[in-house]
C-alpha cells in the first residue's frame, strides 16, 4: 500500500464536520479488502469489522475486541449570509484560526460545488490600527465570481465550505496537505488492516472512522457505546516540533507517539510501548498530564468504561492547509498497531480490571527506540 497515493485519496474528498458521507464512501473502498462487514451507524461513522481466530472458537459467546477509533471529519466553514454584490459570510466549523484562512481556495458545497476563494478588504483602505492585524473571520468573505441572483439560486444558508488543496512532496520524505487531521490516521489504520490480513490474531478488530470529533468527540461517544469493546486506540496527528514551538520534543520521522496520562490505561500504554520494542521502532512517549483531546477521551468514558491507548502521528501547521507530516510515522503507525493487536490474547482481557499498576512500575525504564 503506498502511502502518499493513499493520503492523497483519503483528502481528495471533503468531509466537514456534520458532513462526512462522501468521505465515509472513500474509507469504505479502502477498507474494504480487509475487512468481514462493514456499517454505518445513526451518526454517520463507518465500522469496519475483521474478525479474529476466537470468533469462531467462541461461537455464540462474544469475542473480544478492540476498537480503532480515527476520525474522518476535518475542519470547515459554514454559510450565514448571502450579502448584496454576490459575496458569502461564513462561520467556522471547528478550531480555525484566522491568520490562515485569508487567499485560501475553498469549494462551497450548495446545490452543486462552487469555487471560491476567502477574501477581505485590502490593506490600502484600512485604518492605521488595522492593517497589522489578522483580519477577524466576521470580516472574511467567500468570493465565487457568480451574480448575486445566480448564487442565491445555488447557495443557501447553513451550506458548508471545505477548503481546496492538493497534497505535495516537500524534501526528506515529508508531504503537506489539508485535512492530514485526520485522514492520515485512517491511512495508518489502513496499513494496519492490511498487514493483518496476512497475520493470525485472536480479538475482533473493529476499525472505525468516526465523524464530528472537530466538534466535539460525538462520533467516538455512539461508536464506543454501541460496539462496547473490550478496549479501544484512539488514533490521531499531535503536534510536532517546529520554529518557535517552545517546548514540543516530537520529531517529523520520528515515530509514533504513545500517549500516557489519565486518558490512558497502564495496560494498554505499556501493549503498545512493548509492541514497538518488538519492531525496534522508534518512537516517543507523549505525556498528557489531562484530557487528550482526542477520541479516546470518548471511548474511555463510554458505558462503564473502556481501558483506552492512545497513538498519534507528529504533525506540523495542525488546522491550516499546509499540515505537514512525514509519511515513514504514516507507515510505522500501522506497523505498530498490527503489531499490538497481534500479540492481544485472553489472558491480557482477563487482566485488565486489576491491573491498574503505573505504566512501566514492574520494569526497568524502557531505552529510547530503535531505528525501525
Amino acid at each position: 500500500m503506498d502511502s502518499f497515493d493513499l493520503l492523497d485519496r483519503l483528502t481528495a474528498t471533503a468531509g466537514v464536520s456534520g458532513h462526512e458521507a462522501a468521505t465515509a464512501d472513500v474509507v469504505r473502498a479502502v477498507f474494504a479488502p480487509y475487512v468481514d462487514a462493514m456499517r454505518v451507524d445513526r451518526l454517520g461513522s463507518l465500522i469496519a469489522t475483521r474478525r479474529g481466530s476466537l470468533h469462531a472458537e467462541n461461537g455464540s459467546a462474544p469475542s473480544p475486541s478492540i476498537l480503532l477509533a480515527c476520525h474522518m471529519d476535518e475542519i470547515g466553514l459554514m454559510v450565514t449570509r448571502i450579502e448584496a454584490g454576490g459575496f458569502l459570510r461564513f462561520t467556522s466549523v471547528g478550531g480555525w484560526d484566522p491568520r490562515v484562512l485569508l487567499a485560501q481556495p475553498v469549494t462551497v458545497h450548495g446545490r452543486r460545488d462552487l469555487p471560491g476563494l476567502v477574501g477581505s478588504r485590502p490593506p490600502h483602505v484600512l485604518g492605521p490600527d488595522a492593517q497589522d492585524k489578522p483580519v477577524p473571520i466576521d470580516e472574511l468573505y467567500v468570493d465565487t465570481g457568480l451574480p448575486e441572483a445566480e448564487l442565491r439560486a445555488a447557495v443557501r444558508v447553513g451550506d458548508v465550505i471545505s477548503t481546496r488543496r492538493g497534497i505535495r512532496k516537500l524534501a526528506g520524505g515529508l508531504v503537506s496537505g489539508k485535512a492530514f487531521d485526520n485522514r492520515a490516521s485512517i491511512a495508518a489504520v489502513a496499513i494496519a488492516l492490511e498487514q493483518l490480513a496476512t497475520r493470525r490474531h485472536a480479538w475482533d478488530v473493529h476499525a472505525v472512522a468516526t465523524v464530528q470529533e472537530e466538534i466535539g468527540l460525538k462520533g467516538a461517544m455512539a461508536a464506543s457505546w454501541g460496539i462496547a469493546p473490550t478496549v479501544g486506540i484512539a488514533i490521531d496527528v499531535s503536534f510536532a516540533r517546529q520554529h518557535g514551538a517552545g517546548d514540543v520534543e516530537a520529531e517529523l520521522g520520528g515515530g509514533p507517539l504513545i500517549g500516557l496520562g489519565p486518558n490512558i490505561h497502564p495496560a494498554m500504554h505499556r501493549a503498545l510501548v512493548e509492541a514497538a520494542e518488538r519492531l525496534e521502532m522508534r518512537h516517543a512517549i507523549e505525556p498528557l498530564p489531562s484530557g487528550s483531546g482526542t477520541d479516546g477521551w470518548a471511548i474511555q468514558v463510554a458505558r462503564a468504561g473502556i481501558p483506552t491507548g492512545l497513538v498519534s502521528i507528529p504533525l506540523r501547521y495542525m488546522h491550516s492547509t499546509v499540515e505537514t507530516l512525514a509519511l515513514a510515522d504514516i507507515e510505522r503507525s500501522g506497523r505498530l498497531l498490527a503489531e499490538m493487536i497481534t500479540g492481544l490474547d485472553e489472558a491480557f482481557a482477563a487482566g485488565l480490571v486489576d491491573d491498574l499498576r503505573p505504566s512501566g512500575a514492574d520494569r526497568a525504564p524502557a531505552a529510547p527506540g530503535g531505528a525501525a
